[in-house]
């Protein structure tokens, strides 16, 4: 094959790239305006995006010190760790489980009696779990203490795997805030929205020290930190919509919310907060997040 054929290859080659990069693009702004509109028509889905919004500038917030100084003691980190699972956890109990029990009742899902509705949300408890768990084995991701997990994780630049894995942590969240907005009257949704944000804070901290530990520049550990917090709004917004369909899917996601949370508590934060010898620590800063947190829900909802 000559040099003017291989040229000629090699620019419709690149035609075609441009032409495919062009309609993605032309069908991701597409799909864009339309969720955009079913946002603004619906106010509960546009107030479950405004509380995962706020999430995600929390935790950009809690990156910025980084780039003032990167000194972050392990006793700290634990300790923020701690806190972080307290929130989530009382946000489980008080936000998603309590509410689903009652919505539950309320539906007359199978009945609605006190055994019935217990059964639906306790299922949808395990199934947020199991789901979180399957996410957990087939998505490669790498622990910031644990290291590489996951189906190919070894072929996956390392920094993928760092934005997989905060992914991970961060959806729950996120369906939390959509379903709680979906689930619950303004005030206590968002008390939710609010405890959630308060442990971005911190959140945001640790990840970004985190990252810069581990040999990454401290541009790109802040930007990467602050990015992280992106994949709530989006799950806030997919929660809601999907609780938002159905009323007989509320206790459900509400469930299914918790299940996510309390899986990613046990699986990745208290692991991750014990593993330093802090233990005492980052248990204080459990018990203070849960009793925050609680305060949050019942003085506000």
């Amino acid at each position: 094959m000559n040099h003017a054929a291989l040229s000629l290859d090699w620019h419709t080659w690149r035609l075609r790239t441009w032409l495919g990069l062009g309609a993605c693009l032309a069908g991701a702004l597409v799909l864009l305006t339309q969720a955009w509109g079913y946002v603004q028509s619906d106010p509960v889905v546009m107030n479950a995006l405004v509380g995962g919004s706020v999430a995600a500038l929390a935790t950009a917030i809690g990156t910025v010190p980084v780039l003032l100084s990167r000194e972050l003691s392990e006793r700290v980190q634990d300790t923020l760790f701690g806190f972080g699972a307290g929130v989530m956890l009382a946000a489980s109990a008080f936000s998603l489980i309590i509410p689903g029990l009652e919505a539950a009742r309320s539906a007359q899902v199978f009945g609605g009696g006190p055994w019935a509705a217990g059964g639906v949300v306790g299922s949808a408890i395990v199934l947020g779990a199991l789901a979180l768990l399957a996410m957990d084995r087939l998505l490669p991701h790498e622990h910031f203490i644990k290291g590489r997990e996951g189906a190919a994780a070894r072929k996956l630049h390392r920094t993928w795997l760092f934005v997989i894995a905060i992914a991970l942590h961060n959806l729950p969240e996120g369906l939390a805030i959509g379903v709680g907005y979906a689930a619950n009257e303004g005030v206590r949704a968002n008390a939710l929205a609010m405890g959630i944000a308060i442990q971005d804070v911190p959140e945001g901290l640790v990840v970004a020290v985190a990252l810069l530990a581990a040999g990454y520049g401290r541009a790109f550990a802040v930007s990467l930190g602050m990015a992280s917090g992106l994949v709530e709004p989006i799950g806030a917004v997919l929660g809601a919509a999907i609780v938002s369909y159905s009323a007989a899917l509320m206790p459900w996601g509400l469930g299914f919310a918790a299940g996510a949370m309390l899986f990613v508590i046990s699986h990745e934060i208290i692991p991750e907060s014990h593993r330093k010898g802090h233990e005492a620590f980052a248990t204080g800063g459990l018990i203070i997040g849960f009793v925050l947190m609680m305060l949050l829900d019942t003085a506000l909802g």
